[in-house]
């Protein structure tokens, strides 16, 4: 079935209580990381309700990975704009967001009055085993609709040499594909292709901007000045900068700004920073929400529970505000640039590199996943991610076989197998 194809066939719109059902669904089920919920998102918009053609998802996946922030959150975002507007972006980014952002309050606070607790290690334990065939489900997936010619090929495995083993930034492998695919991919598929340009305007677009900067950083500032404490104004401003600088996602943030606060500012330690994205990564939501782990932390050393909760949400504020902003600003052109021959050239070039991207995460994840020491190693321009076999865990490969069998074999639900494979990831760990 050809990209035309897939476009005919696209059901109607839904209401906004079905957009409001299935982001929460979606939100409530995205565990492990960007590849996980790409896929989630796909299955559901695409291949089970049609609301999205293929096309239509790759281009705003594509567009999404250029922008600074949480690709999969801001992609819901635009899932929900497409569909219903303003109001539905909102709804679909908000839900993305709002479930997991619950758990890490809930868990941060654990954390912070406890320590680490075992029981819930345990019970993700499972969780983990789930998300890492939905991972490699996803990179099949994607990769069958994205790598369409040979050239893509060669794009997706340069785009995961550059990122995995060579540690080039994120940006600049996208900028690379996107040149490439400027000047020598200018060509579109299907020459019958309509082009769908959504009504929009200069005035328009300056409006959605200065209302975004207000509604964005309005709040910041009043906190700032009507609270007592200087951490909230700090951590606003600290994550604000963080918002409009960080490509690729939660580990390109963890880069950026594990320095600053661990050494600068000294609101975590290293171990804790890495107990922060654990939590992000074992729970609902973008991995970006790392950023509240740091900010409740930093929130509580100051000044117990209250200001945690405070300083929580703040860096939540300025952390998924901008989110917002980059998609209602540039929705309307993504169906235009996908109409121009060049610029539609970049976008499906961007859409390779994002495959080796995902396989990327997909390799880094299982590794993380299947052994529990895995070391960093780098020989000149090399960098290594070397197991130690002697700490595989048997558990969650076994885990891992009977999701694999559940998913793909019995294509049981999503909801039902995470529920599956997080009980008998804790009988497992129990008797053994």
């Amino acid at each position: 079935m050809g990209e035309s194809d897939v476009m005919e066939t696209t059901a109607p719109a839904p209401d906004i209580a079905q957009i409001f059902r299935i982001f929460l669904k979606i939100g409530l089920l995205s565990f492990g990381g960007p590849a996980a919920q790409i896929s989630l998102m796909h299955r559901e918009l695409v291949e089970d309700h049609r609301w999205l053609s293929e096309r239509q998802f790759l281009n705003a996946l594509s567009f999404c990975m250029l922008l600074p922030g949480p690709e999969a959150m801001q992609l819901a975002t635009y899932a929900g704009w497409r569909l219903h507007g303003t109001l539905g972006g909102l709804i679909a980014g908000l839900l993305f967001v709002i479930p997991g952002a619950l758990v890490i309050f809930a868990l941060a606070t654990i954390y912070a009055l406890f320590g680490d607790v075992p029981l819930l290690a345990t019970l993700f334990l499972g969780v983990k085993a789930a998300v890492l065939i939905i991972v490699l489900e996803a990179l099949l997936r994607v990769s069958r609709r994205a790598l369409t010619g040979f050239a893509h090929w060669i794009i997706a495995a340069l785009s995961f040499v550059g990122i995995f083993f060579l540690s080039l930034p994120f940006p600049l492998i996208i900028l690379l594909a996107a040149i490439y695919g400027f000047f020598f991919d200018g060509q579109p598929k299907d020459q019958n292709i309509p082009a769908q340009v959504i009504e929009t305007s200069p005035r328009q677009t300056a409006v959605t901007i200065a209302s975004g900067l207000v509604i964005w950083l309005l709040p910041i500032a009043l906190v700032a000045g009507m609270m007592d404490a200087e951490i909230l104004a700090t951590l606003g401003v600290f994550f604000s900068k963080l918002a409009v600088v960080t490509f690729g996602g939660a580990y390109a943030v963890l880069a950026y700004m594990a320095q600053d606060v661990v050494t600068g500012f000294g609101w975590l330690s290293a171990g804790e920073m890495m107990d922060g994205l654990g939590l992000a990564e074992t729970t609902p939501g973008p991995l970006i929400l790392v950023t509240q782990f740091v900010g409740f932390i930093a929130g509580f050393r100051e000044g117990g529970l209250g200001l945690a909760m405070a300083a929580a949400s703040i860096t939540l504020w300025a952390t998924f505000a901008p989110c917002f902003l980059w998609i209602f600003t540039g929705a309307p052109y993504i169906e235009w640039i996908s109409a121009q021959p060049r610029l539609s050239g970049a976008l499906r070039a961007i859409t390779a590199a994002v495959v080796g991207v995902i396989a990327n995460l997909s390799i880094w994840f299982g590794l993380h996943v299947f052994f529990n020491d895995v070391s960093r190693e780098t020989f000149g321009i090399l960098t290594l991610w070397t197991p130690d076999l002697a700490s595989l865990n048997w558990h969650v490969v076994l885990l891992a076989a009977v999701c694999g069998f559940l998913l793909l074999r019995l294509h049981m639900g999503l909801g039902r197998v995470l529920a599956i494979s997080a009980a008998l990831g804790w009988v497992l760990v129990s008797v053994t």
